[in-house]
C-alpha cells in the first residue's frame, strides 16, 4: 500500500485527517510511527508559506509524500487575531488549548458580541521528487464566551458554525469532516493526492 506522511504529532488532526483520507487506500503515517523527529520553523508570514515550509521538510527527510496542514482562527473583533499565531495564542510558554481559549475570552471582554470569526486551513502536499501543491479551506463562525461540547481541540468549544449552530466540540466526526476549515482544504486536496499517487 502508498504510504502518505502527515507532518503532525497533533493527536486530535491525525485522527481527522485519517478519517478525511479513508476512501484513498493509503498508509497513513505520522512523523513517530516511522520514526522521524523534525522541528520546522513557522515562521512565513501566511498559512500556505508555513505549510509549504512543513511539507516539503517532511518529504525530503522521509522520501515519502508529506502532507502538512496550518491553520488558524481569525477573530473580526480582534483584526483577524489570533490568526498565524493561533497554536502559541498565550502569555506563558508551555500553555493548555484551555488557556489559549481563556487568554482569547479576556482579549474580547467588552467588545460588542456577536464576534464573528472563521477558521482558515491550508493543505500543502509534497512529493520528495516534485513542487509542493496547496488547497485551502475557511469555516465561518462566531465565538462565544462559554464552552460547549467535549470533541474536538484547540478552540474547538468556543466556536460555533454559523451553519449548524453548534460548537465545533459539539460536533460529530461526521459533522466536522464536512463543515470544518480542515475537512474543506482536504477535500480540495484530494484530487491533487489521486494525480500525485497516479504517477507513483
Amino acid at each position: 500500500m502508498k504510504k502518505i506522511l502527515i507532518a503532525t504529532e497533533n493527536q486530535g488532526k491525525m485522527r481527522e485527517i485519517k478519517a478525511l483520507l479513508a476512501n484513498l487506500n493509503l498508509e497513513i503515517v505520522s512523523p513517530s510511527m516511522i520514526g522521524l523527529h523534525l522541528e520546522v520553523v513557522e515562521d512565513g508570514q501566511t498559512y500556505a508559506e508555513n505549510a509549504t515550509r512543513k511539507a516539503f521538510a517532511y518529504a525530503q527527510a522521509s522520501g515519502l509524500v508529506a502532507l502538512a496542514d496550518d491553520s488558524g482562527l481569525e477573530v473580526d473583533a480582534l483584526d483577524g487575531a489570533p490568526g498565524l499565531y493561533s497554536a502559541r495564542y498565550a502569555p506563558t510558554p508551555n500553555a493548555t488549548d484551555a488557556d489559549r481559549r481563556k487568554y482569547l475570552l479576556m482579549k474580547l471582554e467588552g467588545k460588542p458580541r456577536p464576534w464573528t470569526a472563521h477558521f482558515c486551513a491550508t493543505v500543502a502536499i509534497s512529493a520528495p521528487d516534485r513542487s509542493v501543491r496547496l488547497a485551502a479551506g475557511e469555516c465561518p463562525g462566531e465565538i462565544i464566551p462559554i464552552e460547549r461540547g467535549q470533541n474536538g481541540f484547540g478552540y474547538d468549544p468556543i466556536f460555533i458554525v454559523s451553519e449548524l449552530g453548534q460548537t465545533m466540540a459539539e460536533l460529530s466526526m461526521d459533522e466536522k469532516n464536512r463543515l470544518s476549515h480542515r475537512a474543506k482544504a482536504i477535500y480540495h486536496a484530494i484530487p491533487i493526492l489521486n494525480e500525485i499517487f497516479s504517477s507513483h
